[in-house]
Parts: C-alpha cells; structure tokens; sequence
C-alpha cells in the first residue's frame, strides 16, 4: 500500500502544479489580451510597450512560445473588447494598503470575489485613489548573480539605472519605468537578464510580526487563485 499511498502524493501533487500553471498562462493571456487592446490593436511588441511587458511577464511563468504567438493572435479579434483592465484599491487586515490589478471580462464578478476576499480576513475595500498614493512605479531588472557586484553597479549605473539591490539570488536593478527598455537593451550587451517588468512600490513599508504577516500571505495568495487578478502589490515589508 506504501506505493500506491506515494503514487498518490505524486499525483495529487501534479494535479496541483497543473491547476496552478494553467492558472498562470491563463492571465498571462488575459494579459496579452488587455496588452493589445491598450495598445490600439498593434500585435508587434516592439511598437507596443503593454505588449513587451505582457509577453515578459508570460515567459516568466514559462508560457510556451507558440501559446504567447496565438494569444496574440487571438487578441486581434472581437475577444480582446471582452476584457477589461481595472485596479481595485482595499485595506487589509492590520491596516495593510493592498493594490489590486485585474483583467475581468464581468466586473461584477471580481469585485464581489475580492470583496468577499477581503472582509472575511478582516480587512475592507477602499475608494479609489485611498491607498494608490501608498506606492509608486518602478521599473525592475532580474539579473542572474553571475558578476560581481561592484561591476553590475557600474554597468548599471552606465545603462542609467538608479540603484542595484543584491538578495538572496539575484540582482535586483531599479529603473524609472520610462526607461527601463533602453536600460534593459543597454544591460543586454553586457550581462544576462534574467526577466525585466514595472512593479508598484511601497513608498514606506510596514512591518508586523510573524503571524500577522501570515495571516496577510494568506490572504494574497487566496486573491490570487482567481484568474481575474493579475498582481497584488502590498506595502507589507516580509521579514
């Protein structure tokens, strides 16, 4: 009984992956989709900025190339008007300022989803414009932790970069988000880039203890089970 009790685990534990994957590639298409529509229709992501970005944030999830050219395709038709892209703003429990980025063809749906969400965990939705002055636009670069530090800063610095943080295992390079294509094509000359995209930083970030900060990790990752949203940005600092 032992193997079938392991052949169960394994299996129990694809099916998880697979649901997850196809959770991602699903709105990394709706991405694509939203990405086009923004982009008046243009299909060539070097004249389409949205599109760039989307077709990044799509490898990062390991969306296979020939799914990110029909998603494409697919977004030239009447499909594409079905989507829309909105933001919700909410505060979380402990008074954490949530930013909440969605592509929803039934606004009804995504807003009673997060709503729901969000006041089961003790926190409440927020008007717009009550938490988004909480964060600000950045451009990021992933840089594989194959150069040394004092050197990528150089290179960065030349490429017009702001700043470079070191984590655990990787380079983190901050850009304005207006320019981070020419210091992405810049860097490319010089290092390997792992994955490049515009995030909502935190302009001050707070703290809480572990359990706390958990209950918060929760509660992201229950919101992003739905395949509405697409990015939650939190001013929560994980410690």
């Amino acid at each position: 009984m032992s193997g079938h009790s392991k052949w169960s685990k394994v299996k129990h534990q694809k099916a998880t992956t697979d649901v997850a994957k196809a959770a991602a590639f699903t709105r990394a298409t709706r991405g694509i989709t939203i990405a086009v529509k923004e982009g008046g229709g243009v299909t060539d992501p070097n004249l389409n900025f949205h599109l760039r970005l989307a077709i990044e944030k799509a490898r990062a999830v390991n969306m296979p190339k020939d799914n990110i050219e029909r998603a494409i395709d697919k977004a030239k038709g009447s499909d594409a008007q079905m989507f829309h892209q909105v933001a919700y703003e909410a505060y979380g429990p402990f008074g954490i300022a949530m930013y909440i980025e969605a592509a929803t063809d039934n606004i009804n749906r995504t807003v009673s989803f997060l709503k729901q969400a969000i006041e089961h965990a003790g926190g409440s939705m927020a008007t717009q414009g009550a938490v988004s002055y909480l964060f600000k636009n950045q451009g990021v670069i992933l840089v594989p932790k194959e150069i040394a530090y004092d050197t990528l800063l150089e290179y960065a610095l030349e490429a017009g970069a702001d700043d470079v943080v070191e984590k655990e295992d990787v380079f983190e390079l901050y850009t304005k988000p207006e320019e981070l294509f020419r210091v992405k094509t810049n860097l490319d000359k010089k290092v390997r880039i792992d994955s490049f995209f515009i995030v909502r930083v935190s302009k001050v970030g707070i703290q809480l203890p572990g359990e706390k900060q958990s209950i918060i990790e929760n509660l992201i990752e229950h919101i992003e089970e739905s395949d509405d949203v697409q990015r939650v940005f939190t001013n929560l600092t994980i410690i």
